[in-house]
């Protein structure tokens, strides 16, 4: 089925150059300067998809796409400079139901949605044409794809070829976790994992063995990401530092542009933040936390894949699995875009398939 896409933008330059961008692969478009103009359009014609400034005259963004969400829920994708700077701003659309957001420069608009920003918009759209529209209402919205802080021609590995670059990961072997008796939880997400996560965090006791999460996110996001879910939640939630103690009680929320693993330090876990190629497309990587988990924690651990567009995750929960770990993989019904997942499925990674709603109680019980 063809799906209407409405742009709204109070730029000229931009909502050409989307045209432009967007009439080689969608024949329904609309256009408005701002939300006044686009409210009027939605009373003859309510789009599929959206794609909304935020910085506009008369009525901001935000504004505008919580009037949405409380409407008529939508795909929204949120496509501002603001992005690159406001970082309380953007986790406050996803918090409102954002489903994407695409940074755009002050400088040179044009230029980048003719290249790279026009193929991350037509990436996010057509992802937005496979979500699932009903998981767009809170909790369950939104994404921001870590692509956004790679570098143009950026070196992008598969995880065996990151192993084989990592020596000391490569050289690890499964036995480890005798060392020590203390479990630990990973948690890999990306597409409308935002809210997932707050959703299932909210919900865990404050005596959990320590838990590391990689949701695909921008450098500039993650600390103010994990500061609102520190504010809302009932556990320590903290953007991870290299050499970090994994602890009860206490979540570590993978920086944005860089890795995060799993290391022993005598009989503690500790985290290691580091630099490196982006595998599977993405850093943070959730194969590379997966992996590390597998490793160096073996059968104490629990992992959890839920919902996220691509691949990334799949091959690591299925390499914690084969070394005695727990996992668990997101449903098709309660994933916003069920992408993830399936992959970890289709390898047969996981040992169970929960509902959003059945993932906390899953982690309560077997750790």
């Amino acid at each position: 089925m063809t799906k209407s896409i409405m742009v709204v933008d109070d730029s000229a330059v931009v909502r050409r150059t989307l045209q432009t961008i967007l009439e080689k692969s969608y024949s329904e478009l609309f256009f408005a300067a701002d939300p006044i103009f686009a409210q009027r359009k939605m009373k003859t014609k309510w789009p599929d998809i959206i794609i909304l400034d935020i910085d506009m005259p008369r009525m901001d963004g935000l504004t505008f796409l919580k009037e949405i969400m409380s409407t008529r829920p939508t795909p929204v994708i949120m496509c501002s400079v603001l992005a690159t700077e406001g970082s309380a701003v953007i986790i406050e659309a996803l918090s409102s139901g954002a489903f994407s957001v695409v940074t755009k420069p002050k400088i040179g608009v044009k230029s980048f949605l003719e290249g790279e920003g026009g193929k991350e918009i037509l990436n996010t759209v057509a992802a937005a044409c496979n979500a699932n529209v009903k998981n767009t209402m809170s909790p369950i919205i939104a994404k921001i794809e870590s692509k956004n802080t790679l570098k143009k021609n950026e070196p992008k590995i598969t995880l065996s070829e990151f192993n084989s670059l990592d020596q000391k990961l490569s050289k690890s072997k499964s036995g480890f976790s005798h060392l020590t008796n203390d479990k630990i939880i990973a948690i890999g997400t990306s597409t409308g994992g935002t809210q997932a996560l707050e959703y299932v965090l909210k919900r865990l006791p404050r005596d959990l063995p320590g838990i590391l999460v990689v949701q695909h996110m921008p450098k500039q996001f993650t600390k103010a990401f994990a500061d609102r879910l520190n504010s809302v939640c009932g556990l320590e939630i903290k953007e991870a530092e290299d050499g970090d103690r994994i602890r009860a009680g206490l979540v570590l929320i993978a920086p944005g542009g860089k890795h995060l693993q799993v290391v022993l330090n005598g009989a503690q876990y500790i985290a290691k933040v580091f630099n490196g190629p982006p595998v599977n497309r993405h850093r943070p990587s959730v194969d590379v936390l997966f992996k590390s988990v597998a490793n160096f924690a073996g059968k104490n651990a629990l992992g959890i894949i839920m919902t996220g567009m691509g691949d990334d995750g799949a091959q690591g929960l299925l390499e914690m699995k084969k070394l005695g770990a727990n996992t668990c993989a997101q449903n098709e019904e309660s994933c916003v875009v069920f992408g993830m997942p399936k992959e970890a499925i289709k390898l047969n990674a996981h040992n169970e398939i929960k509902d959003l709603s059945e993932i906390p109680d899953f982690i309560i019980s077997n750790s």
